[in-house]
């Protein structure tokens, strides 16, 4: 009897996992300094934010910051020079993804086989991957405005950075939840990313 494919080598599975948590810090304290000075017209409710006060959101924002930027480095150089990034999420090809999307409306989306990214899985990992850079840019444009002028001017102004901000964190509470959907629907993802077979 053979013994079971990896399917996640150890490296992904723990910055999957780092990156969980500095995620969940992230978007609860990101809501307690948003509520300080909300951009929009409603706020967050306090219950599910992290931090106390503005202080001690913070301290913790930025703690978890240092994380997500450490492992997102880290995640993006194994998966190059491993060539992960290559044979797990190209090609792309439109007509697939309009094809499994509209499988995905009628609840008939293959997941036959766990090892292999349909094309929505390759284009959602794919979309996070670049709306966490982008909310780590416009993080730092929040940071420090003045250290980063090229930053702040591309995204229009410091006002424009923090919408941008937010709404990346928007993008990102959505794929997470559609993320926790799949993942209830197929559970043997789930074993995977935790087992890395």
């Amino acid at each position: 009897m053979s013994s079971p494919q990896t399917i996640h080598p150890i490296w992904l599975r723990l910055t999957h996992w780092v990156n969980v948590i500095a995620v969940l810090i992230l978007v609860m304290s990101g809501w307690r300094i948003y509520n300080a000075s909300p951009i929009f017209f409603f706020r967050i409710p306090d219950s599910i934010t992290l931090g106390g006060w503005l202080a001690g959101a913070l301290l913790w924002h930025f703690a978890a910051m240092w994380i997500l930027a450490i492992n997102g480095i880290i995640y993006i150089l194994l998966n190059i020079f491993s060539g992960r990034i290559v044979y797990k999420f190209f090609p792309i090809h439109p007509a697939e993804v309009l094809h499994d999307f509209r499988a995905a409306l009628r609840g008939k989306l293959a997941h036959a086989d766990v090892r292999q990214y349909n094309s929505l899985q390759k284009l959602a990992y794919l979309f996070v991957v670049l709306d966490l850079i982008v909310l780590v840019l416009s993080g730092l444009v929040l940071w420090k405005p003045v250290q980063f002028p090229l930053l702040r001017e591309l995204m229009g102004d410091y006002d424009s950075a923090r919408i941008v901000h937010f709404v990346c964190m928007g993008l990102l509470v959505a794929f997470t939840v559609v993320h926790l959907v799949m993942v209830a629907l197929v559970p043997r993802t789930l074993i995977a990313m935790l087992r890395g077979r």
